[in-house]
């Protein structure tokens, strides 16, 4: 995993964005560029785990640039092919119910088709409450979509959130490294 353009987006999964931005650390020590990117509501607002101006300055300390974070922003990542390989973690069911439909209203949403354009790979780390409930038919649709690739995930609380599912951010940077090759990490079911 050298020598290529990572974009990293976030979702506002906020319970979740410090696992995520620990898992930015270890891939920023790899000989790689990284594109930060973040949805609106992440990078819009504070949050009981975070205050955004924090976030903001970490994130780009770490990636070294500015973050993408409008419609406008994020369409070039296509046609100019910027990226060699997109990350979303966390990505929400919000997220993940967009991207199977092809909407594209967010910063993330626009860089994951724009991306998905140039045929490159895209990982989801999923973090949703509702991941066993009305996002399994999405998370389905995108497991049979080319190009699409999953950060292995399970449920993270089974006795109070049923439903709810979160990927292991740890394994980001594995994940990356398969997907480049165009192959899923295994078993994705934790």
């Amino acid at each position: 995993m050298e020598a290529i353009t990572l974009g990293y987006a976030f979702c506002g999964s906020f319970c979740t964005i410090k696992k995520s931005l620990d898992a930015l650390k270890e891939l920023a020590k790899f000989d790689i560029k990284i594109k930060p990117i973040m949805s609106d509501i992440v990078y819009n607002n504070d949050s009981r785990f975070m205050k955004r101006d924090d976030l903001i300055k970490e994130v780009e300390e770490i990636c070294g640039e500015e973050i993408v974070h409008t419609i406008h922003q994020a369409e070039p990542i296509g046609p100019k092919n910027l990226l060699d390989i997109l990350v979303v973690a966390p990505c929400t069911g919000n997220t993940i119910a967009k991207t199977a439909l092809g909407i594209t209203d967010t910063p993330v949403t626009m860089a994951v088709k724009a991306h998905l354009r140039n045929e490159k790979p895209v990982v989801l780390g999923i973090a949703t409450n509702d991941a066993l409930g009305a996002s399994s038919k999405n998370i389905g649709l995108l497991h049979n979509t080319k190009n699409i690739f999953f950060v292995p995930y399970k449920q993270d609380d089974p006795f109070s959130k049923h439903t709810s599912l979160v990927c292991d951010f740890s394994l980001i940077p594995k994940t990356v490294e398969y997907a480049l090759k165009r192959e899923q990490i295994e078993p994705v079911i934790l």
